[in-house]
């Protein structure tokens, strides 16, 4: 064989070898490529997230009034000890043995110095309005209403509501109701629907309300709050009466009542 037919074979024998196993650099550099390149994994879906919870009422407003949760009253009042300069618009004088005392939207305040404190009531002391927002609450088959950490009860003698002391089972839940008497017509569990022609506010209704309330509860003997109006006899009539005192009561403070 000459010369050129040897340069051939061996050109081939380079050229199948390269086919079959590749060549030495080329083969060195897909080692290096792959040390160099990072493993990817498949994108995974991303994990779902818990429901975010409701946010709690702080414990404390901005204005340093503190949340009264107890019975879920959910309500803000100064605490007791602040010291204010003068008294909210609004407020109630009280008298009792020779002391003064003033009520507010549920707050009780006595005089010190040249200003108030905000202070617990003592037992005894007697208002005919109830504060704008309360909790009623039974224990021993009586109804208690719950503002500030402080208690009334309805006196009849008195017409009006005394502060008194906790109940006795005031750490324990308190009790339901008394079931109404089945004999004794349900529509006295029907609410009058109020509409504020004159652009008043919810607090400025809730206010009117209670204090239309408690004028027809003295003119008709009837208590939306208490079982069956906590009147004997003809249920039905003492709740129109009761219903019309109302609405006779929020008409004249510029509201539609159906």
């Amino acid at each position: 064989m000459n010369v050129q037919g040897r340069f051939a074979l061996l050109n081939a024998a380079v050229l199948w070898a390269s086919l079959s196993f590749g060549s030495p650099a080329l083969a060195q550099d897909e080692r290096n490529h792959a040390r160099e390149t990072p493993h990817r994994e498949a994108p995974r879906a991303p994990a779902a997230r818990p429901p975010l919870a409701a946010p709690a009422h702080p414990a404390v407003d901005g204005r340093g009034q503190v949340l009264d949760q107890r019975y879920n009253h959910g309500r803000y009042y100064p605490p007791s000890g602040t010291v204010i300069a003068s008294l909210p618009s609004g407020y109630r004088p009280v008298f009792r043995g020779g002391e003064r005392y003033y009520f507010n939207a549920g707050v009780w305040y006595a005089p010190r110095g040249s200003g108030f404190v905000v202070i617990a009531p003592p037992p005894g002391l007697i208002i005919s309005v109830l504060p704008p927002y309360y909790t009623t609450v039974w224990y021993g088959g009586v109804p208690y209403y719950y503002a500030d950490s402080v208690y009334y009860t309805w006196q009849p003698d008195q017409n009006a509501y005394v502060v008194v002391d906790a109940p006795p089972n005031a750490d324990q839940a308190p009790s339901a109701p008394p079931a109404p008497d089945p004999s004794q017509s349900t529509s006295a569990q029907n609410d009058l629907i109020i509409y504020p022609k004159n652009g008043q506010t919810a607090d400025q209704q809730s206010a009117d309300q209670y204090e239309c309330n408690n004028w027809a509860r003295g003119q008709t003997g009837f208590d939306p709050t208490e079982p069956s109006g906590g009147v004997q006899g003809d249920v039905d009539r003492a709740r129109n009466n009761y219903d019309r005192a109302m609405t006779a009561c929020l008409e004249g403070r510029g509201y539609q009542v159906n």
